[in-house]
């Protein structure tokens, strides 16, 4: 048993002795790590929600309409107007799906120009900490590209007018946030919080499992937090 004993201590130990931390790995290695993971996650998120049915089939990210509007749907449903509310969501999730890929080059350049420093407070960060550096250095440019591909998309179809016309006047009594009170702004603003909250879920992947991750630099800096 002493003997055992002995040998598993030793194990341990020669274990721990091998076993990286980020402090073990250059600055340039730590960086070049997380680029490559963040990069991964963004063109998974992107190809995952930038494709038919990328939100109307997935139940995290799909698109209806908001609030008191979601409710007075329910009415119009009953009231024999479903299919217009059908079309109106149906609409406004393809465009969505039409818009997500031109975020792609924007998510890419954003991190080729993350820093040294950028890349350090985010390994020392939280669980998303990757993804909110994402969202801080390209949503407004992101926000600039689906605008005018939303709207073309949500203008083919006339129930997006009255959309705007009812939202208009509720967002004017508080019922619904600026926001929300057009149509394409609305659907850009789910957009791009589905295609964040999507990146999110690969960073936590990578995360939970660095074996997971696409090239060797990223396995090694992953595996070190």
């Amino acid at each position: 048993m002493l003997r055992l004993s002995a040998l598993a201590t030793g194990l341990l130990l020669s274990a721990n002795a091998f076993a990286l931390s980020l402090a073990d790995l250059s600055q340039t290695d730590a960086s070049s790590g997380l680029k490559d993971a963040l990069t991964q996650g963004a063109q998974i998120a992107v190809k995952q929600l930038g494709k038919p049915g990328g939100f109307s089939n997935n139940e995290d990210v799909r698109i209806e309409l908001p609030g008191k509007l979601g409710k007075a749907a329910q009415t119009m449903k009953m009231m024999g107007m479903g299919a217009q509310v059908d079309e109106l969501e149906a609409s406004m999730n393809q465009a969505a799906e039409a818009a997500v890929p031109q975020a792609q080059v924007i998510l890419l350049d954003a991190v080729k120009k993350m820093t040294v420093t950028d890349a350090k407070g985010i390994l020392a960060g939280g669980e998303d900490s990757a993804t909110q550096y994402l969202n801080k250095t390209s949503r407004e440019q992101i926000r600039a590209k689906f605008l005018p591909i939303v709207k073309q998309a949500t203008d083919k179809v006339g129930v997006a007018q009255q959309y705007n016309a009812f939202a208009g006047q509720a967002a004017a009594f508080g019922v619904v946030d600026a926001k929300s009170a057009n149509v394409e702004n609305y659907v850009t603003e789910q957009a791009l919080d589905g295609l964040f909250k999507m990146i999110a879920e690969q960073e936590a992947s990578i995360r939970e499992n660095p074996a997971g991750a696409a090239t060797s630099l990223a396995k090694k800096v992953f595996g070190a937090l």
